[in-house]
């Protein structure tokens, strides 16, 4: 089992930045890949970016390229999602995620995920 707590949502104004959190503690080793999705009011959970635990490697959707950064620190266990010039639309609950070996990077689908936190808000007024 692994275990995923987010931290670091909050209130910031558009244009403004925000840094979330997402410790992994447990079985670790077996993560092969981790995402943050997001979810807004009366809206499908989407997903938002996603990283190779091993290598780094990153893919996001098209909505943050260019704004949002997702990282590892491998020796924390932290995954982060750096979110830069941010907009009224990316307002919503932030949860991170974790895969196991046996499903498909980029992990686009929710349903290649195994492990889920409880979800961080983030609010971003205009």
């Amino acid at each position: 089992q692994v275990q995923l707590v987010e931290s670091g949502g909050g209130l910031v104004q558009a244009g403004g930045s925000l840094r979330l959190s997402c410790a992994a503690n447990g079985r670790t080793s077996s993560v092969y890949f981790m995402g943050w999705f997001r979810q807004a009011p009366g809206k499908e959970r989407e997903f938002v970016a996603s990283i190779i635990w091993s290598v780094s490697n990153t893919y996001y959707t098209e909505s943050v390229k260019g704004r949002f950064t997702i990282s590892r620190d491998n020796a924390k266990g932290t995954m982060y999602l750096q979110m830069n010039s941010l907009k009224p639309d990316d307002t919503a609950n932030y949860y991170c995620a974790a895969a196991d070996y046996k499903k498909t990077w980029p992990g686009r689908s929710e349903y290649e995920y195994d492990y889920w936190g409880q979800g961080t808000q983030v609010t971003v007024s205009s």
